[in-house]
């Protein structure tokens, strides 16, 4: 039955792109931009680096260093606790690559993989000062404000759901997995963040494409208005809100002639906490090939998202 309707969807999606060719060409034209303005050059440098410190083996010493506070506040090793400086340095979804890169090196355990998924895949400073920040809001100093919260909101997620998936198993520890030379790390790292810089642009553009397809068809508008209508919110920010739901990118993009207020940034932060479901389609596509499940990650969004939105909230009432 699951198929039935699976096939139904995409036999529907293709119908609306043949009828819709010009705001799909229009989406996609933009989407492959964003792709080459902003991922590829931001990304794929964060994804080489990222194999390369894991394969060289910096989890084992960054692990010493964070192991017995990441015990005792997050339930996780020290080795898997550097996902979460990974994941907030270089935004999504290198977190979740950072993550994956250490499960699949056996440096730390399906479980506490799944638990790291909650709380280290993150957005990045990048992103949240420059695009955000100056971009949309126009000033450096909001953007690290958002980007204190977005810290904050995760580092609340991690100690709720501290223990969540079960007891941890025991590990192998990062110190027993010996580094690869530099020459044998590069070229492997290399090849490793081509295949993961490819699965988000993709989604990029399949989401950037499906919500052109609405908003041809007015969906995005007639839902926006009744939900403004029913809320007594801005169809602005509304409308922000259901982009940003689908695609980060596109999201931040429809915050654009928004002020700074507070009921703004909350939107800016729960936008950011949740990522898009493109970036929950990315996390899927790099845990692929792996035993790992992405039930507590989609939880972690969530509440992250919500934390975020409060922290911002508060925030905006008393620096800004």
């Amino acid at each position: 039955m699951k198929n039935k309707l699976a096939v139904l969807a995409a036999l529907c999606a293709m119908l609306s792109l043949i009828l819709a060719s010009p705001q799909v060409l229009e989406s996609s034209r933009s989407a492959l931009k964003l792709c080459a303005d902003l991922i590829l050059p931001s990304l794929f440098p964060f994804f080489v680096l990222c194999g390369l410190l894991s394969r060289l083996g910096f989890p084992a010493w960054l692990g010493r260093l964070l192991a017995p506070a990441a015990s005792r506040l997050f339930g996780v090793s020290g080795a898997g606790a550097s996902a979460l400086v990974v994941g907030l340095s270089g935004g999504y979804p290198m977190g979740a690559a950072y993550i994956a890169e250490l499960h699949r090196s056996g440096q730390i355990s399906t479980r506490e993989a799944e638990r790291l998924l909650a709380f280290c895949n993150n957005s990045g400073p990048a992103f949240l000062v420059g695009a955000v920040g100056a971009g949309v809001f126009g000033s450096v100093k909001t953007g690290l404000l958002l980007y204190a919260v977005h810290i904050a909101a995760a580092l609340l997620t991690g100690l709720v759901l501290r223990g969540r998936g079960g007891a941890a198993e025991s590990l192998l520890p990062a110190e027993n997995v010996p580094p690869l030379s530099f020459s044998a790390a590069l070229p492997e790292a290399v090849r490793q963040a081509v295949l993961s810089v490819l699965n988000v642009c993709g989604f990029v553009v399949c989401f950037t494409v499906f919500s052109g397809l609405l908003d041809s068809a007015g969906l995005f508008s007639a839902a926006a208005g009744r939900i403004a209508s029913a809320t007594g919110a801005g169809l602005h920010w509304v409308r922000a809100l259901l982009t940003g739901f689908l695609e980060l990118g596109s999201g931040v993009g429809a915050l654009r002639g928004l002020s700074s207020a507070p009921a703004n940034l909350a939107l800016a932060a729960w936008l950011l906490g949740w990522g898009g479901v493109s970036v929950h389609f990315q996390t899927l596509s790099l845990l692929a090939d792996s035993e790992i499940k992405s039930t507590l990650h989609l939880a972690g969004r969530f509440l992250s998202a919500c934390f975020g939105a409060a922290l911002a909230w508060l925030a905006g009432l008393l620096f800004l």
